[in-house]
This record gives structure tokens, C-alpha cells and sequence, in this order.
């Protein structure tokens, strides 16, 4: 009897055919945005996942006169060679060295541009801010390494300053010195990108609610105490998820603006992992080398990334997934 009620109660389902054609009208209604996320899947596919069958190379003993399928697998043969490499530590070190002091002074900088640039209140001298500081980005490194090399000369503009203003009494040649490559790769990346990023940031600010405001006001917050207790505890979850974004790209160095800043003189400084692959890799032809390198960089991103989310989860509650 409880059977019988319970069947009684529970709702008919709707008949399959009916469904369909309710599927049916619903993608009829939204055709275009359908198209569009088609492309974006169909472009995805193509370029990001049959591409992915080319990884098999690393376990192969690839080149270019034999097709990937007739070339001989050597298993792990690649990978030992790239963990035995005398210019591993080498590599690592310089890639390392720019990428933290990179995380650790680049990545807070847009954060605390973007919060003073919410404090302004003249409109027009705001919208002057965020130009000047959104036009680096949009240069190339191509372009913006002929400036960097041209100023940073022994006769470029900023010798010409330091001994006009008695810091220095002879002329340095920057890029030639190893020990400047660093400080200058940095302070570059800073200032093309550093606009740019704080994009991201003023677009959290902005959902954060003007009620908490008007609340901090009344309570007696001055400006500085509203943007430690209000503005970002607001935009934390963005911080939090662009930082793991940033500690799993530890490894990526940015391979445009070192492969046009770098030359003879400062290779000991500038021979990161993307460049000792591009020359040792690609220039000389060992693709299965090549490939096994980047293998083994993904696979040390992707921990990087699952250990950053779950530090940060345990932290504030707030991660990827």
C-alpha cells in the first residue's frame, strides 16, 4: 500500500520525445551563442588536444626523415639524459632566481597599483594613470628590447644620467654584465606589465559592496584602514586564485623578452629553461629531448599547482577547485 502511495505522489516524468523537442527549441533560441561555443571547442580540440599525441615523441627516438610512428621507442632514455645534464643546475638556478624574485616583488605590485588607483578621486587624472601605464603592454619585446638595449648602452641614455648626476665616473655596457641581467629582466617585466595586471584587480573592486563602505565610514575607517578590512578581504579570492596560477608558471620564464635581452656576454645569467631548450632542443634537432624536457616541466607545473591549491584551501578557505 505505502508502494501504491509513494508511486501516486512521485511527479509523471516528462515522455522522451517531449524532451528532445524541448532540447530542441531551447539550442534553436541560442544558435548563435551555440555556433560561437562550438568554434571555441572546435579551436581547442585541433590546437590543444590532437597536438597532444606528438608527446609520445619523448619516448622515442625521433627525427624529421622518419614519421613519428616509425621511430623507435627508447622508454625513459630522454628523460635520464635531461636529469643527468651537466647544465641542468645551471638552468635551474637562473630560472628559479627570476621567477621567485619575479612572484615575490611582481606579483603584490599590480595589487597595490590597483588599490591606490581606487583611491583616486580625480577621473580624469585616473584614466591618465591607467594609459600610461597600459601602453608598455601593448608593445611587443621585440620592440621593447631594441629600446632596453639602445638605453642600457655604455652610450645610451641612462649612463648618460647616472654620470650627469655623479653615480657613476665611467660608462657600463648593463647588458653585458651577467650580474645586471637579472635586475633587468625584473624591473622590465614590472613595468611592461604592471598596468595590465592590475586590470584585473579594479575589476574586483568594483564588485565589492559600497555598503561596507558606508559601514567602515560610520565606524571611523580612514582610507588606508578601508583598503586593509574592506577592499581586500573583497578581492581575496581573486588575489588567491591568480597567485596559484602564478606558483604552477614558476618554471615558464618569459622566453620573448629573454631570447632579445640575452646575448654571449650574459649567458651565464640568462640561460633559462625555455632558451636551453629552444638552442639544445630544437636548433640542434633533438626533438625527443626537447619534448621530454617540456614533458617533465608540465608535470612539475601540475604539482605545483595542486600543492598551491590546496595550501591556499587550507589557508583561507579559497582555491581553484
Amino acid at each position: 500500500m505505502d508502494t501504491e502511495f509513494r508511486a501516486e505522489l512521485r511527479p509523471a516524468s516528462a515522455p522522451r520525445g517531449e524532451r528532445l523537442l524541448k532540447l530542441l527549441r531551447k539550442l534553436a533560441a541560442q544558435r548563435y551563442l551555440q555556433l560561437m561555443a562550438l568554434a571555441g571547442a572546435a579551436w581547442m580540440f585541433v590546437f590543444n588536444y590532437i597536438p597532444m599525441y606528438g608527446i609520445i615523441i619523448a619516448f622515442k627516438d625521433y627525427d624529421i626523415i622518419r614519421t613519428i610512428g616509425e621511430s623507435p621507442w627508447v622508454g625513459l632514455k630522454h628523460f635520464r639524459d635531461v636529469l643527468t645534464d651537466d647544465e641542468l643546475p645551471r638552468i635551474l638556478r637562473n630560472t628559479l632566481g627570476i621567477s621567485l624574485i619575479k612572484l615575490a616583488v611582481g606579483f603584490p605590485l599590480p595589487i597595490l597599483f590597483a588599490l591606490l588607483l581606487n583611491e583616486l578621486r580625480s577621473l580624469r587624472f585616473k584614466k591618465a594613470v591607467q594609459t600610461i601605464s597600459y601602453l608598455p603592454h601593448f608593445l611587443s619585446w621585440v620592440i621593447l628590447g631594441g629600446i632596453l638595449a639602445t638605453w642600457l648602452s655604455d652610450v645610451g641614455l641612462v649612463n648618460r644620467l647616472l654620470i650627469a648626476l655623479g653615480i657613476l665616473d665611467e660608462p657600463i655596457w648593463f647588458l653585458a654584465e651577467p650580474s645586471w641581467f637579472w635586475p633587468i629582466v625584473i624591473v622590465s617585466d614590472i613595468w611592461k606589465e604592471l598596468g595590465w595586471s592590475a586590470i584585473i584587480y579594479l575589476a574586483a573592486i568594483t564588485s565589492v559592496s559600497p555598503e561596507l563602505y558606508e559601514a567602515a565610514t560610520i565606524d571611523g575607517a580612514n582610507r588606508f584602514q578601508k583598503m586593509r578590512y574592506v577592499t581586500l578581504p573583497g578581492i581575496s579570492g581573486t588575489i588567491t586564485i591568480l597567485f596559484i596560477l602564478a606558483v604552477s608558471g614558476v618554471l615558464n620564464s618569459n622566453f620573448d623578452q629573454i631570447l632579445v635581452l640575452r646575448n654571449s656576454l650574459n649567458e651565464s645569467a640568462s640561460n633559462v629553461i625555455d632558451i636551453y631548450v629552444y638552442h639544445v632542443g630544437l636548433l640542434s634537432g633533438r626533438y625527443s629531448y626537447a619534448t621530454a624536457f617540456g614533458l617533465l616541466k608540465s608535470i612539475v607545473a601540475l604539482i605545483l599547482l595542486l600543492a598551491a591549491n590546496k595550501v591556499t584551501k587550507r589557508i583561507n578557505g579559497t582555491g581553484l577547485f
